[in-house]
């Protein structure tokens, strides 16, 4: 690959190595989940759903000030391809804005205005396409499939055995420091999973593919492109990577109403945030006005709350709507896997591509070789979201 990299593309080299070095100390999950999440439940369950959790966050491991003035002082106008030069200006305003969120987290407002302008917050359309999710029964909660039964554990196991189909390898921890049950450290390259957690067989099927099929299947195209920033992010990605990963819950065939109402409650909860709802506000909204269980309802709420408002969980339900639609007319899928990348962006992938800037994605996401959905009420609602 070192053969691709001319005079004439030295510098656009050297910035993106750069910033390769500063971005690996701002990955956002690794500061925004609350460390006492299960002691502030406990609290918050006996005082009768009234008083707030006091939620604390790990410490920031870098000088805030330092890494901004390390972004701006990068001479993008050095980089002689226009079309790179612009991409890489979005970049730097893109990671300068998850840094003063990062700077922020648990300081209230402060981090919820951040987080707005990082991700944004679900629109009117967004709140009708998550309340028409609502008006379809959920599959039965008694069946077998849906009961805990796995520790974080014993899941291992279950992902191990998934993971043949790939050729890369990872590590699995535990934490009981999680907002989610589940979630890929692109850092490190692993798979954390939330030990205070009891898995059921649905969700072991959701998080093999969501998880391993996608997040980790893009942390491991991403880190064999000539450019690093594949590895760690463009801008507005999350939509994207979220959509996709969702997307092969559903071309796997374990897309079930439940799962689906679980994304829609959480735009619920993020639209709460814009509202001015407190933490017990927007938990007695899903618990009493939804009828979620108190587990359900509270965890809910603890991953739009923490930091003081974290607004990325509405994009999960939008970003499944545009893959959803991508791949119904026929688009390549594949460009969408060659790493952290933005939908938006899908052109500029294939001129990297062409300028030998970039390969096409090595490993491909087991699910979507075949749709497997047979469930046609979730096609009806797929079809039918605005």
């Amino acid at each position: 690959m070192k053969d691709a990299v001319s005079v004439k593309h030295q510098k656009l080299f050297e910035i993106d190595h750069k910033i390769d070095a500063l971005v690996k100390k701002i990955e956002m999950l690794n500061y925004v989940n609350p460390n006492n999440i299960e002691s502030e439940k406990e609290k918050f369950f006996n005082s009768k759903y009234l008083t707030d959790p006091k939620f604390t966050y790990p410490k920031r491991d870098f000088d805030k000030f330092s890494l901004h003035k390390e972004f701006f002082a990068l001479k993008i106008d050095d980089i002689e391809d226009e079309r790179l030069r612009d991409f890489y200006e979005d970049i730097i305003y893109f990671y300068s804005g998850l840094i003063q969120c990062i700077e922020t987290i648990g300081k209230g407002k402060r981090f919820y205005y951040n987080s707005l302008r990082s991700f944004g917050t679900p629109t009117e359309q967004d709140v009708e396409n998550a309340k028409f999710i609502l008006h379809f029964e959920s599959e039965d909660a008694n069946s077998e499939i849906f009961k805990p039964k796995y520790t974080a554990t014993e899941s291992h196991h279950f992902f191990r055995e998934y993971s043949k189909k790939y050729d890369f390898s990872y590590s699995i921890k535990n934490s009981s420091a999680m907002g989610a049950i589940a979630m890929v450290s692109n850092s490190i390259q692993a798979l954390v999973l939330n030990e205070n957690h009891l898995f059921s067989e649905n969700q072991i099927n959701i998080l093999t593919n969501h998880e391993i099929g996608v997040h980790m299947v893009t942390t491991m195209n991403g880190m064999l492109h000539p450019l690093k920033i594949f590895s760690h992010g463009f801008p507005n990605n999350e939509e994207t990577q979220e959509g996709l990963a969702v997307f092969s819950e559903y071309m796997s065939g374990n897309l079930t109403i439940k799962r689906l109402k679980e994304l829609a409650y959480r735009v619920l909860a993020v639209d709460s945030l814009a509202k001015g709802y407190s933490f017990s506000r927007t938990f007695r909204m899903l618990h009493n006005g939804y009828d979620l269980d108190r587990e359900e309802a509270f965890y809910i709420a603890v991953r739009a709350h923490r930091g003081g408002g974290f607004t990325k969980d509405y994009l999960y339900l939008t970003g499944l709507k545009k893959i959803y639609d991508y791949h119904l007319n026929g688009k390549d899928l594949s460009l969408l896997l060659t790493g952290k990348v933005s939908l938006e962006f899908v052109n500029d992938i294939q001129y990297m591509i062409d300028n030998k800037h970039a390969i096409n994605a090595k490993h491909i996401t087991d699910s979507y070789a075949e749709n497997k959905n047979t469930n046609k009420t979730v096609d009806f609602i797929l079809q039918n979201l605005k």
